[in-house]
């Protein structure tokens, strides 16, 4: 097990107010309501049909099916990456994973054991859109949904095929993927020991209901975990104190991770708490390995 802090994100309305995709529905002239609208009606309308669907990522079909018909011409990963750059953060973001990721760099019994923080993205969203951002500079791994181009019959490329989805619950299965670690098969019996980041040094932060069952892994296994809702926003805010209520989160906060704010002071103060935890643990072992064994009298 190595001294990993891992700070893991949501991304819509956690990092960024709004929806990744919305600046692709301002170049395109899409109606953002009207859009969404249709998706939360596929479901229901192919329940009708005899099909289930996946609630959280069936508006994949629906960018492709766009993208076929020609409002989204030409959408290929190659804009969905430049959309990253367009995204509308939150204030203080990206201030506060440069922060958080050089909290510990001066603390020298820190660096004696390696304790360092390591920033993880897991979305509903679309990865290639994450890619661009000014963010992935500071981030060790995303999940996030895949789509595979094909050559139209003009000779450009365009979205066309869904390659990997990840939605609210199989957030979870990213989570226990950092736990094992990178190219580990998440099915895998591994010894405690041998896990690359501890679930009890990982802090999990999203914007509401919808990862309740990553809030519940990472909190059930001594994490911690934290909601963010946007300013003035009352409905948002009865929904993350319910989630707090009901045991789901330890904090939240309005959306602003500006310094002095109580998004940063709680971050930054939770990744200090676990830091500190980690020497006495290492310190404890420390004590235990130099322990010279005596004759009994």
């Amino acid at each position: 097990m190595q001294n990993i802090i891992a700070v893991i994100w949501d991304f819509d309305k956690t990092l960024v107010d709004g929806y990744m995709q919305d600046p692709i529905f301002n170049e395109y002239g899409i109606n953002a309501s009207d859009f969404w609208k249709e998706v939360n009606e596929l479901p229901q309308k192919y329940q009708a049909e005899g099909v289930k669907v996946n609630k959280d990522t069936i508006y994949l079909n629906q960018f492709i099916r766009y993208t076929q018909e020609g409002e989204f011409k030409g959408l290929n990963n190659e804009k969905l990456k430049g959309y990253g750059m367009l995204q509308k953060f939150y204030p203080g973001i990206p201030e506060i994973f440069k922060t958080t990721s050089e909290l510990l760099k001066d603390d020298k019994i820190c660096k004696e054991y390696n304790i360092r923080v390591e920033h993880y993205i897991v979305s509903t969203g679309f990865a290639e859109v994450i890619r661009g951002t000014s963010i992935m500079e500071y981030v060790k791994q995303i999940w996030g949904c895949e789509l595979i181009e094909h050559e139209t019959a003009d000779g450009t490329r365009e979205i066309a095929e869904i390659g990997y989805t990840i939605d609210n619950t199989t957030k979870t299965r990213a989570i226990f993927e950092i736990n094992k670690g990178e190219g580990v098969d998440v099915n895998a019996k591994i010894a405690y020991e041998q896990r690359r980041v501890d679930f009890k040094n990982m802090i999990y932060i999203a914007d509401g209901p919808s990862d309740v069952p990553a809030f519940s892994v990472v909190k059930s296994k001594g994490g911690a975990t934290f909601a963010i809702y946007p300013k003035r926003n009352e409905r948002a805010f009865k929904q993350v104190e319910k989630l707090r209520e009901d045991g789901r989160i330890d904090m939240f906060a309005e959306a602003d991770y500006s310094d002095g704010t109580t998004a940063s002071m709680w971050i930054c103060n939770k990744i200090q708490e676990f830091a500190e935890r980690i020497k006495q643990e290492e310190q404890t072992k420390r004590i235990g390995y130099n322990t010279t064994p005596q004759h009994l009298v």
